[in-house]
């Protein structure tokens, strides 16, 4: 077992950190990171933000140089789908039929677009932004066409939505619900996000849903809704959610829920095999639950812990859910989880007309999460609140002339 090297199944931004983490963690042996796509590991973010904007190109969101895995004696095999784990006799199966031996295992399998599963949803000139050439064929869609229609306002349909707008393109919003974004903000934060929205020109239609993608020629040129209404246009970008691929994690009998479930330490109910990334399902210490996270912080925070607890280290990862968007002129950051009890109280530090405030969920008068809103080193004094768990008081939280707290 000694020989057999560690192995990474899913060559993202989750397998690629773990692998310099072993190595920074002074991890010597064989090293294999495996991925299904002809892309090097890059970041998911720059995606949907600067790169599909134009402020970057999508040179830039690559992990680490070309030479970089070969420097590290780190043995990366993409376009190389994995099929299956033999937990048994400790392997791996390929696409191409050959067996790979680990010692330890780890799942970074991410997850995919759900699709959009009415008439038409898989006609030419619909669009799911999820890898690389997905973003490289929005970004020229964006720049050809004059009418785009996306479907779902969560933060991938927005920020489609506001790179869209940027180039000049008319764009409509479909979203079942009443706001974009109210389920992960609530009503009350949601509203901010329409408005901005509505001020820059996009068409919101909400609480309403799409019924079948208007096919002509096989290329979708539009949408009929539930309420009978038509719209038109020249593409549709896709983004109702992610499910995690578990598909692998569930064959080889391992524990899975919403996710591949873990403990603190990213460890499976398979001692030798961890996970980190959007498919881990891990126990949060602070929050006392599974806690699965779809966002590039925990693709970035998590290897450290897993690469630790394959070497054999009692660690846990304990860092808050994280997230952050960027849509026209606002930035935003939102540190912690509401959780399935929701939250009682939301207090607005700020200005949220002008955009520039900082916003809290409360329940029981203790901080849940947080979101800054072009305001800007704020981010330790708000997870140090949501870590204290103690009772605020909401009007001294909200008055600017309080200091927050910063420990």
């Amino acid at each position: 077992m000694a020989e057999r090297p560690f192995v990474v199944v899913g060559a993202g931004l989750a397998g690629a950190k773990t692998v310099e983490e072993l190595r920074e963690q002074g991890f010597d042996g064989p090293i294999m990171l495996v991925g299904d796509e002809p892309e090097r590991p890059y970041e998911r973010p720059p995606l949907s933000k600067e790169c599909l904007a134009g402020s970057a190109t999508l040179d830039s969101a690559y992990v680490h140089a070309p030479d970089w895995y070969a420097a590290h004696d780190v043995d990366l095999r993409l376009e190389t789908p994995v099929t299956r784990i033999d937990r048994a006799v400790h392997q791996i199966e390929t696409v191409d039929g050959v067996r790979h031996d680990y010692a330890k295992l780890l799942l970074a399998t991410g997850s995919a677009p759900r699709p959009l599963p009415v008439p038409g949803g898989d006609a030419t000139g619909v669009h799911y932004l999820r890898r690389m050439d997905d973003s490289r064929r929005i970004k020229d869609t964006i720049g050809s066409v004059a009418h785009l229609l996306v479907v779902g306002g969560g933060w991938i349909g927005l920020e489609v939505a506001s790179a869209a707008r940027g180039a000049g393109v008319d764009v409509t919003v479909v979203e079942a619900l009443p706001l974009p974004l109210q389920q992960p903000l609530g009503p009350e934060l949601a509203r901010v996000f329409a408005d901005l929205h509505l001020e820059h020109g996009v068409t919101l239609r909400t609480g309403v849903t799409v019924e079948r993608v208007v096919v002509a020629g096989d290329v979708a040129v539009g949408a009929r809704l539930s309420d009978g209404s038509e719209i038109e246009a020249e593409a549709v970008v896709v983004g109702v959610g992610a499910a995690p691929n578990v598909g692998l994690a569930t064959a080889a009998g391992l524990e899975v829920a919403d996710g591949v479930v873990a403990d603190a330490g990213l460890r499976t109910s398979d001692p030798d095999i961890v996970v980190a990334g959007d498919v881990a399902e891990a126990t949060h210490p602070l929050l006392g639950r599974r806690v699965r996270v779809e966002h590039w912080a925990n693709a970035l925070n998590q290897p450290a812990t897993a690469a630790a607890t394959m070497l054999g280290a009692d660690v846990r990862y304990e860092e808050l859910p994280y997230f952050f968007t960027d849509q026209y002129d606002l930035g935003m950051e939102y540190h912690g989880d509401i959780g399935p009890d929701g939250y009682d109280d939301v207090v607005v530090r700020g200005d949220s007309d002008g955009r520039e405030f900082v916003a809290f969920w409360l329940r029981d008068r203790r901080v849940l999460a947080g979101m800054n809103v072009n305001v800007w080193d704020v981010g330790e004094a708000v997870k140090a609140l949501i870590r204290s768990g103690v009772q605020v008081d909401p009007r001294r939280l909200a008055d600017l002339d309080v200091p927050l707290p910063t420990s």
